[in-house]
């Protein structure tokens, strides 16, 4: 069986179980706290970082070398898209929301509210907090826009574009830090993967000490 080295509320872990379930992939969850460092799982990944998926003996790092591994384990059904063009587009994508997003947002809100929290690093900086807040604003306008005209966010199919993009929604989401209403096209679109049943079981993570908003879990929102 697949095992997944994870932090539940990670964005990049997240993005790792919704594919697992999109793909019908059955993975045992080892919860791990990476800022422990423990020799055990530094022996999996010496850079100290989660997702950790292992696979018969075969250890693989990094959430974006998992999603391409399972793909091509697995590559039914699809989840970077049919085409030459869906699939470039795809990947694009994954990359906004794994390098962009994450700078511009994920790492100026969650990291600092969360992950400070986690490893005991400190208080969160206001300026980052502010920033943060900020810059998500736009970004959600721009899920608006890809999804005026399409489906999902790359096309037609849902992709990991859409999964890595939910994966660091959902984070921030149970911090109560995204405000849907600014972008009511984006929070359409969230709704319609929040559904999904691979979805779903992300929505039960619950930390202890702070709970999500109450709409978090809501599949109507």
């Amino acid at each position: 069986m697949l095992r997944l080295h994870h932090v539940p509320l990670s964005p990049f872990c997240r993005k790792i179980r919704i594919a697992l379930r999109e793909k019908g992939l059955a993975a045992e969850l080892v919860e791990e706290q990476p800022w422990e460092q423990k020799e055990e799982f530094l022996r999996l990944n010496p850079a100290g970082e989660t997702p950790v998926l292992e696979d018969d003996g075969l250890v693989i790092c990094d959430s974006q070398a998992i999603a391409e591994y399972l793909e091509e384990a697995h590559p039914e059904p699809t989840l970077y898209g049919r085409s030459l063009e869906q699939r470039s587009e795809t990947r694009r994508l994954v990359a906004w929301f794994d390098s962009k997003f994450c700078r511009e947002v994920t790492d100026l809100l969650w990291r600092e509210k969360l992950l400070k929290r986690l490893a005991r690093r400190g208080t969160p900086s206001s300026e980052a907090l502010r920033q943060g807040a900020a810059n998500i604003r736009w970004h959600l306008q721009y899920i608006a826009w890809l999804f005026e005209d399409r489906r999902w966010l790359a096309g037609d199919e849902l992709t990991m574009a859409d999964i890595a993009a939910a994966a660091h929604l959902s984070v921030l989401d149970y911090l109560g830090d995204v405000p849907w209403d600014a972008a009511p096209g984006a929070r359409d679109w969230y709704a319609k993967i929040k559904s999904r049943p691979s979805f779903r079981p992300l929505l039960q993570d619950r930390l202890v000490g702070l709970k999500p908003p109450i709409h978090y879990d809501d599949l109507d929102f």
